[in-house]
């Protein structure tokens, strides 16, 4: 499907200038795009790249000065970051494949699936579930007794949801992500460790989407919840009883120790550990590979290191730690004329 420069205007709230003869195809980088793309210029100092670029429509900022070529339309808009999300979804991609229900599928007789579900092959739908209206469940991906998914939802393939886990509407799991496996639980007892069981649960609100190879343990009793519109990366771990609030975003390689809570709004970046039976405030920013040790109980707080410091805090004392072999050196110095002085 092709978009006039007009209509995609009013799809992002946008002004239109210059040539509006191309009709539209594809969202591209300014590299590789053509006559039939549409590129977003999300920041000023890669306004030369417009001088090169092929694209047939350009996205850029209300507050831009720049004028659009012979050849080049322009759509300005407010926020340009926005618009591009808006345009991703225009030219979403097409999941037609999961709209059938292979014949290769396994669905139990007590199960109940809405009739408008796609189902891919190998799947198993097992015992007492329920999937509704609209969702879309790829191929090879195990649902377990008694799990409720909910309406719109997209499991890409291979996911694995354990028995009881309990999934709102239009979640986004994908492939090999684990919903409900037990958590890391031991007592050691003489000379072994001996397993606790896991008899929780898992909740995923509305609104969810969970990367690639990230696990959510199941709960020792009660849930552990990930709350609605909450984003979570690729290889994340989530473990057992831990609390996660609304539209908190977590990048690649965070862990999340046992019965901890974050709150909403969070954003955490990549290989952030959490250690276990902590709160973290609302609306905290915790900078890559940052180490939470303890309670962060001040909100919108910026945070950064190992253990955690105030983010400025942090940059103040690491540029004082850069100059440290420097600094022992002129003290070295500074002995040794003392010692001279003494002598």
């Amino acid at each position: 499907m092709t978009w006039s420069p007009e209509q995609i205007a009013n799809a992002i709230d946008g002004t239109v200038s210059g040539n509006q003869s191309n009709r539209i195809s594809k969202i591209s980088g300014f590299e590789s795009a053509d006559e039939q793309s549409i590129s977003c210029l999300f920041r000023q100092s890669y306004s030369h790249q417009l001088l090169t670029t092929k694209a047939g429509v350009i996205v850029l900022s209300q507050d831009s000065q720049e004028q659009p070529h012979k050849h080049q339309c322009f759509i300005k808009v407010k926020n340009v970051l926005l618009a591009m999300q808006q345009l991703s979804s225009l030219f979403g991609k097409d999941d037609s494949s999961f709209a059938q229900v292979s014949t290769q599928t396994e669905i139990a007789p007590t199960a109940d699936v809405h009739a408008s579900v796609g189902l891919g092959a190998f799947s198993i739908i097992s015992e007492n579930a329920q999937v509704g209206e609209g969702t879309t469940i790829g191929s090879q991906v195990y649902v377990g007794p008694n799990v409720s998914i909910g309406k719109h939802c997209k499991l890409y393939p291979g996911v694995k949801i354990y028995a009881n886990s309990h999934i709102g509407d239009y979640v986004i799991i994908h492939s090999n992500a684990v919903i409900g496996a037990d958590g890391f639980g031991y007592v050691f007892n003489q000379d072994q460790f001996d397993k606790i069981e896991h008899l929780g649960t898992v909740i995923i609100e509305d609104n969810v989407e969970i990367g690639s190879n990230t696990v959510i343990d199941r709960a020792v009793f009660d849930s552990t919840i990930i709350r609605q519109g909450t984003k979570l990366d690729n290889l994340i771990q989530v473990a057992h009883n831990v609390e996660i609030g609304k539209h908190t975003m977590i990048a690649a390689q965070a862990g999340i120790s046992g019965s901890s809570s974050v709150g909403s709004y969070v954003q955490m970046g990549g290989q952030v550990g959490v250690v276990g039976h902590i709160d973290i405030a609302d609306g905290s920013q915790i900078q890559a590979q940052s180490g939470i040790a303890s309670s962060i109980t001040e909100k919108n707080k910026k945070w950064y290191g190992y253990p955690i410091l105030p983010y400025r805090a942090y940059l103040r004392s690491y540029a004082l730690f850069k100059k440290l072999p420097e600094l022992f050196k002129q003290l070295k110095d500074i002995r040794k004329d003392l010692d001279k002085l003494k002598d």
